[in-house]
């Protein structure tokens, strides 16, 4: 199942990578598809969005699931 995350602050691809690879090591395998214009990032699949919204924080942005 897929999750969508809002994130404040992306702005460009290294933004979008450092996103993507916080993700994929809490949750290996994951497809990961960050929106640097929305800010959108969808996760599938997503067996843990609280997981997965600190591994966003923790690479330093402000996230919320939906």
């Amino acid at each position: 199942m897929a999750a969508t995350f809002q994130v404040q602050d992306v702005h460009c691809a290294s933004c979008a990578k450092r996103i993507t690879t916080a993700i994929q090591a809490v949750q290996p395998g994951a497809q990961v598809q960050v929106e640097v214009a929305t800010g959108r990032v969808t996760v599938e699949p997503a067996n843990d969005a609280g997981a997965i919204l600190k591994a966003i924080e923790g690479a330093g942005y402000q996230a919320t699931a939906g």
